[in-house]
């Protein structure tokens, strides 16, 4: 794990090992990312990063596994595809004048074994404390593919209290407490409508172990235009996860046929963008 903070805003440990997504996220000493609290869903790679903070899902695939079309051997797409465990190489780690910033390529072979790249950019405003992370998803193969994208921002449910609420614009009164739905969990995914700067914005808050500090979530939302946000707290999960995606709750054959797919062709990019902070 690489120590990332800059003089102000959370202590994040990046993995190398996988994408360089977020292991622990430590925030007034406490590193409220899950841990072990977490469903195990039989894929050792996905157990490893949903104990963390982020990970990303895709870039070939989200959410959940599904039949490759025309294949006889029984190979289905990978649960959240196949980008976690492909390690990293960083470019360059820099802290200047109270600001960090971490640069890496991702190199990715698919399920269908195809090259794919993930150009990430980690920034953290030393001045506001706010953590910027910046992804250019490349098809380094020759093949024109679909590419998705999700991040999952998971939260221990341990840290969490009965003050603690959803808030955004995207939300059913744009309000929610953080145990919606009926018991042990719930999961829902909506369109998340751009504000400031054309990106959209959900709260996790106010969470009295940290201080009665807010997470404050704001992710681009012309790349990332929906919102699903999930929980489990049936032991020995107890987690609430944050997911900008890019794509509708629906089966992949839907998305396809409803023209949906964010066809890549060889050389062609797409890029991504969120910020966290605690306020």
């Amino acid at each position: 794990m690489i120590e990332f903070a800059a003089v102000s805003g959370p202590r994040l440990m990046l993995d190398e090992t996988s994408v360089l997504d977020i292991g622990g996220c430590i925030v007034e000493g406490v590193d409220i990312a899950p841990k072990r609290a977490i469903p195990d869903d039989g894929d050792p790679r996905i157990d490893h990063s949903l104990e963390g903070f982020l990970f990303t899902c895709g870039p070939d695939h989200i959410r959940h596994r599904q039949p490759i079309p025309g294949r006889d051997d029984g190979k289905v797409y990978p649960l959240h595809g196949s980008a976690s465990g492909h390690a990293a190489k960083v470019l360059w780690t820099k802290f200047e004048n109270g600001n960090a910033e971490c640069r890496a390529d991702i190199d990715i072979t698919t399920v269908e074994g195809l090259p794919q790249r993930i150009e990430r950019l980690w920034r953290i405003d030393g001045a506001t404390g706010e953590v910027r992370l910046e992804d250019r998803v490349v098809n380094t193969s020759d093949r024109t593919v679909p590419t998705f994208l999700m991040y999952h921002m998971n939260t221990g449910g341990k840290w969490l209290d009965d003050g603690t609420r959803l808030e955004g614009r995207m939300l059913e009164n744009g309000s929610l407490p953080w145990t919606f739905g009926e018991e042990p969990g719930g999961i829902f995914c909506v369109a998340a409508p751009a504000m400031e700067e054309g990106f959209a914005e959900i709260r996790l808050g106010p969470i009295a172990a940290i201080g009665g500090r807010t997470l404050r979530v704001r992710f681009r939302a012309d790349t990332l235009p929906h919102l699903q946000v999930w929980r489990n707290q049936k032991a020995p999960a107890h987690i609430i996860g944050l997911e900008p995606v890019s794509h509708r709750w629906i089966s992949r054959d839907e998305l396809e046929a409803a023209g949906e797919f964010n066809m890549l062709a060889p050389g062609e990019s797409r890029s991504y963008a969120l910020t966290f902070a605690f306020l």
